[in-house]
């Protein structure tokens, strides 16, 4: 198995994930026929001048910050890691630099998040499944030292400050653990079987010590009803995508297979199959993804963010890596978490 620290799987999963966001940007909201005739084919597809991010990267950049900030603090924990979150995703909903067609689940969450007076579950848009919950996730995937509970935990917190729909939140686990199982090596041919596994362990797991109360505003019975809504439906796009896997062209919209990723479990298994696709072609796994008629800058920042976990730092030429926005910020926390 490869360790974490000699293939410099965080840095390599976060230039990814940075690298899929630029290439899918000019691409988002056009069918797939469009793209074509505006760019050529899609295995020749180039990364923009200037290498322009969108609200993926950023908010994964706010949640790495906030997540550094809670564990320079000691060990990682709810309150902890809520403030720090909460903290970084009201900055950039502030920011200048948030003008990049940002979902609006996300700027109504980071707008309430604001009202300190209440406690940020009342923030979270409990009836929201966006992929905005998952796409931002990968951090939680890459750093050592936590525990499965810390680590599944956070990965639904975060969800859930601004998306509450149970199925953001079990995509955002689900997410945050395919990175961590192909950052220390998973075989890719294993990785499916391996996700729906760990689907059906957490099925009614409702982790209350990170969600508080959250449930209570969907209107199940209980909180296990609650979160069992969001792995089942987590667990019917993994059974088409271990289908899409075994059936699909690469030279068909993989969207087609698995969804296009507007969703959260749809964002993780489109973002997936692409990957699949192409596991020993990490820059065609990104042009595909992008070259596709859902949510392609999601879809290829999720693609990113799986290939350079597997694949490492050295997945992505340097002529791209060197010139995408937020090099420095998406270095600083690659290494930290590389060491």
């Amino acid at each position: 198995m490869t360790t974490l620290v000699h293939k410099q799987a965080a840095t390599g999963a976060l230039t990814g994930l940075a690298l899929g966001d630029a290439l899918g940007f000019p691409t988002e909201f056009q069918d797939v026929p469009a793209i074509l005739a505006r760019y050529g084919p899609w295995r020749q597809l180039e990364l923009p001048r200037p290498a322009v991010v969108t609200d993926d990267t950023q908010m994964t950049l706010a949640l790495g910050r906030g997540l550094r900030t809670a564990m320079d603090r000691g060990v990682l924990k709810p309150a902890g890691m809520a403030e720090a979150v909460r903290r970084e995703f009201i900055a950039w909903n502030r920011s200048p630099e948030n003008n990049r067609a940002p979902g609006t689940t996300c700027l109504r969450a980071c707008a309430l998040l604001e009202r300190t007076d209440r406690p940020w579950q009342d923030a979270s848009q409990i009836h929201s499944k966006g992929c905005g919950a998952n796409m931002r996730v990968a951090p939680l995937g890459l750093i050592a030292g936590l525990s499965e509970e810390q680590r599944a935990g956070a990965a639904q917190l975060q969800a859930a400050l601004t998306h509450g729909h149970p199925t953001a939140l079990a995509a955002s686990d689900l997410t945050a653990h395919a990175v961590r199982l192909l950052a220390r090596g998973a075989e890719p041919t294993g990785l499916v079987g391996l996700l729906r596994s760990y689907a059906l362990e957490n099925r009614s797991r409702y982790h209350e010590r990170w969600l508080g109360d959250l449930w209570r505003r969907a209107g199940d019975p209980g909180p296990e009803q609650y979160i069992a809504r969001g792995w089942d439906e987590c667990l019917a796009i993994l059974d088409r995508l271990q289908h899409a896997v075994r059936t699909v062209s690469p030279e068909t919209d993989p969207c087609l297979a698995t969804g296009e990723g507007w969703i959260a479990e749809e964002a993780l298994a489109t973002g997936l199959l692409c990957f699949l696709l192409f596991v020993d072609e990490p820059v065609t796994a990104l042009r595909r993804a992008a070259c596709t008629a859902g949510d392609s800058d999601s879809l290829a920042c999720l693609a990113g963010a799986f290939a350079g976990a597997y694949r490492g730092a050295e997945a992505w030429p340097a002529e791209w890596a060197d010139r995408i926005e937020y090099r420095g910020d998406l270095v600083a926390l690659g290494a930290l978490w590389d060491a």
